[in-house]
């Protein structure tokens, strides 16, 4: 199988490499894959090509170079490697310096770095990814999409924490907004698909996943936002507690003597829909159990669904108009439950649901699920890594005309 040029997508974490390879001309992926357990025993990666077979390749060494350097052996041995024309890596913090995706040059990868103090947990995998990829691929084009990016047009009033206000100025502590590829991606989509008016839109976007947020968007730019300095606030998620009253943890740490590390881990490790239900963090799993009677994973259901829709209308205030409320992610694409359960809550604001088109609309299907009386209620599929490829064919082509 041969195409004329194809973008490697690469999104590093702490443990784990996820990827995806693309053809350029279709936007479509030719191979994806996931390397787990790096740093742990018995690392593997996972490869799907585009017909869905399954391989999976054991790791000599649980390294995210090792799993880049099984990745190129395997697209060389396909002849796919000498076409990769650019790789795109995603990282989650660009902080105030990176408004837009950039070519990876030392200087960017130094900012980068510095930003690590704002995302100690995922800017430095992201980092390692970065540095695998040049050293394997020196003389491919590598770009930088930043998750925070699409945020940066948030209004002061929207990004800034009341406190001293000297903490932003000296240390960057305000709101940046997480999951900007999704939004910016799902913007772009709900665009075309439902005919509005570029000019003249409104949109409340509900990114639900393992990691969940809001986002409102305005004639296509985000003016508000759930999360927060890190990925801790707002929604509650599979792990994360989202929105905590900063005494609750005082009181926590006094009454327990646990420190500030110990604090950060468990709300964001052991906290959200598995610290309530005490089952799983797998919105699949406490929806089984829910309908089973389970007083926790219903309470859990409950208190999440509770949130978003809290959150959905308080970003309302932040819109001239509300034209759709999009639903994606994970859960947003595949549970029908927590669409009609939000929905119900939100009937102040004039959504309303069609109960027979919610529950058709699951397992990657994309479609309006609202009746004609209400404002568009949809279901959009989010694709990161096709948003990710695209900005880097965008940049790599710009600079080498440029040069």
């Amino acid at each position: 199988m041969s195409f004329g040029s194809l973008v490697l997508v690469i999104n590093c974490g702490s443990s784990s490499l996820k990827f995806s390879l693309i053809a350029s001309e279709t936007g479509t992926p030719v191979l994806s894959g996931l390397a787990e357990r790096l740093g742990l025993d018995n690392a593997s990666m996972t490869l799907k090509d585009c017909h869905g077979q399954k391989t999976r390749v054991a790791l000599s060494e649980a390294s995210h170079v090792c799993a880049l350097k099984v990745l190129f052996r395997e697209l060389t041995e396909r002849r796919w490697l000498p076409v990769v024309r650019a790789i795109g890596h995603r990282v989650a913090h660009g902080g105030n310096e990176f408004k837009h995706s950039v070519r990876l040059t030392s200087e960017v990868i130094e900012k980068i770095r510095t930003l690590s103090a704002l995302a100690p947990l995922h800017n430095p995998a992201n980092l390692t990814g970065i540095e695998a990829a040049i050293a394997l691929l020196p003389l491919v084009p590598q770009v930088a999409v930043f998750d925070t990016a699409f945020h940066q047009t948030l209004p002061a009033a929207a990004y800034t924490y009341a406190i001293p206000l000297e903490y932003q100025r000296r240390y960057q502590v305000r709101r940046y907004g997480f999951h900007g590829t999704s939004h910016r991606y799902i913007a772009g989509e709900a665009l075309s698909m439902l005919e509005l008016d570029p000019e003249n839109h409104g949109i409340l976007i509900a990114h639900l996943g393992n990691g969940s947020s809001v986002c409102a968007v305005q004639n296509g730019r985000s003016v508000d936002t759930s999360m927060g300095m890190t990925p801790l606030e707002g929604l509650v998620m599979g792990t994360r507690c989202g929105d905590l009253d900063f005494g609750a943890a005082a009181h926590i740490a006094a009454s327990t003597g646990q420190s500030i590390d110990a604090l950060y881990k468990m709300v964001n490790n052991q906290s959200g829909l598995l610290g309530i239900s005490g089952l799983s963090s797998d919105c699949r799993t406490l929806q089984d159990a829910r309908s089973q009677g389970d007083k926790r994973a219903t309470l859990a259901i409950d208190v999440m669904v509770h949130r978003l829709a809290r959150h959905l209308g308080a970003h309302l205030t932040s819109l001239k108009r509300l034209d759709a409320l999009i639903f994606t992610g994970g859960i947003g694409e595949n549970s029908a439950l927590i669409r009609e359960l939000t929905l119900e809550r939100l009937g102040v604001l004039g959504l309303k649901l069609d109960s027979h088109k919610n529950q058709q609309t699951c397992g990657g299907r994309a479609g309006v699920i609202s009746p004609q009386n209400s404002p568009y209620v949809a279901v959009i599929p989010t694709d990161e890594e096709k948003m990710i490829a695209l900005d880097a064919l965008a940049i790599c082509h710009v600079q080498t005309v440029n040069e």
